[in-house]
């Protein structure tokens, strides 16, 4: 039976890779890459040689079946994102459904887990995480509102993506709502210039204003009836 490996790959610093996660990219016949150009810096700095081929948003039926017809034929493959683990807001939930339709139990999904910008977040924030809501990256407009007031209520812990662009718009929505309510906002994780902030929103705005609002953010919102 050939094999779909779902590989988590760093989402900033390189040494954030496990040694199951390189033999696999290694070993396999070729690896499904969001951005072949991106995955190549990583795959040359651990040396490995393995074939690349893309596989994004805009990829259509021809490459899913290219893909499959890879696997009937006895091929291993390796799924990779530009950063963290494939599935997780990520076109590469697309492949995995197609697979499992048209293959069922022909072909073998093994995850092999790493790095994930939620998880590494929630585990610095002290925030219940016994349960929790995840978001991804919230609508531009439409429903926005919604959301933020279902936050608002929330007894459990939120996370979300938000992009520089719009960090400061989207904390002062949280101020407008929630003034009271702890935060916890990470900026950049495992890059260079990571940073953690916490407190209420109109401290976490006070300090983007004084330091930095470049990068990717990850943003925890505690229930509304945390201390």
């Amino acid at each position: 039976m050939s094999t779909l490996y779902v590989v988590a790959t760093p989402i900033g610093n390189l040494e954030d890779i496990t040694t199951r996660a390189l033999r696999v990219l290694k070993e396999v016949d070729m690896i499904l890459c969001e951005d072949t150009r991106h995955t190549k810096r990583l795959l040359a700095h651990y040396s490995i040689t393995t074939p690349t081929s893309s596989y994004h948003q805009h990829s259509g039926g021809a490459k899913v079946k290219k893909i499959i017809d890879l696997l009937h034929e006895g091929k291993n493959l390796a799924l990779v994102s530009d950063a963290g683990t494939p599935g997780i807001n990520d076109p590469g939930v697309m492949l995995i459904k197609e697979i499992v339709e048209q293959a069922g139990d022909t072909i073998a999904i093994v995850p092999i887990p790493g790095p994930s910008a939620v998880v590494a977040a929630l585990s610095v924030s002290g925030f219940p995480s016994h349960e929790f809501s995840y978001l991804g990256f919230l609508p531009h407009k439409k429903g926005r509102q919604t959301i933020f007031q279902m936050i608002a209520e929330s007894e459990s812990t939120t996370v979300f993506y938000e992009s520089s662009h719009r960090i400061m718009k989207t904390m002062e929505s949280l101020h407008a709502m929630m003034p009271e309510r702890q935060l916890v906002v990470c900026r950049e994780l495992t890059k260079l210039h990571e940073t953690v902030y916490r407190g209420s929103s109109a401290a976490i705005i006070n300090s983007l204003k004084t330091t930095s609002t470049k990068g990717e953010f990850v943003i925890i919102i505690a229930p509304r009836s945390w201390a």
